[in-house]
């Protein structure tokens, strides 16, 4: 498979894990760092990293947008829940070293 190719399917299927994250707004971020290790931000964080790498102007805020679908802001007063004590009981075991 030539890197053409490669990149392509690799933005395809960014693509799509990106959709399925939008879809899923059940799914909350800390469930998806308890379970996964990553969420919503992380992935927006890498695109953001991505983008700072190939020296392409990208603000966290355009980065979040680009996961979220919207502002991160209008995303979380629409969709996110508190923590449950149990949510970030598991939070604290899984990640030991995050404030």
């Amino acid at each position: 498979m030539d890197d053409s190719t490669r990149t392509e399917l690799e933005a395809a299927a960014f693509r799509r894990l990106v959709a399925h994250l939008r879809e899923r707004t059940d799914v909350q971020n800390i469930d998806l760092m308890n379970l996964a290790g990553f969420c919503r931000n992380c992935l927006s964080n890498w695109l953001k990293d991505a983008a700072d790498a190939q020296g392409v102007a990208m603000s966290r805020d355009e980065s979040r947008e680009a996961v979220y679908g919207m502002p991160y802001e209008a995303w979380k007063a629409k969709y996110q829940s508190a923590a449950t004590a149990e949510q970030a009981e598991a939070f604290k075991k899984s990640h030991p070293h995050s404030h």
